[in-house]
């Protein structure tokens, strides 16, 4: 069985839409379940920055899924490869609203939540938004 990561940015297309977070997340859990795909997903500010990891194929294709959601856009592949083991195997997706106060008391973190106008800091060190997800993967907030 292969494994794979892959960790992603987008933006809701619309910020009327933060109300439908909730849903998202809802249809995350239960998809992820169906497709043994586990993660963790941040969203502040209109940003979400998510790691998805599981068998190649339902990886793919539930990346497949959110990029034809209209409800993202601006959606970049950050890092894609292959893995040993999972290191968010306790959630079919976990997940952590961080206000925009919090994240800036993480100022190396900060391009992930602006990250339309941060792309070429992102894209020079992708290491930093697994360390990220990771960090708050444990972080009670």
């Amino acid at each position: 069985m292969a494994l794979i990561q892959l960790i992603y940015l987008s933006s809701l297309s619309d910020m009327k839409l933060e109300s439908e977070i909730g849903k998202i997340l809802e249809s995350s859990v239960y998809h992820n379940k169906e497709s043994g795909i586990t993660g963790m997903l941040l969203y502040s500010n209109g940003n979400f920055l998510q790691v998805l990891e599981g068998e190649t194929a339902a990886v793919e294709e539930t990346f497949e899924r959110i990029c034809l959601d209209d409800r993202h856009c601006d959606i970049v592949d950050l890092i894609r490869e292959p893995i040993e083991e999972r290191q968010f195997s306790q959630w079919s997706m976990g997940y952590q609203h961080l206000s925009e106060n919090y994240i800036r008391s993480f100022p190396k973190y900060a391009p992930f939540f602006k990250f339309r106008a941060n792309d070429e800091a992102i894209r020079a060190e992708p290491g930093l938004a697994l360390e990220l997800l990771k960090q708050f993967s444990v972080d009670n907030r």
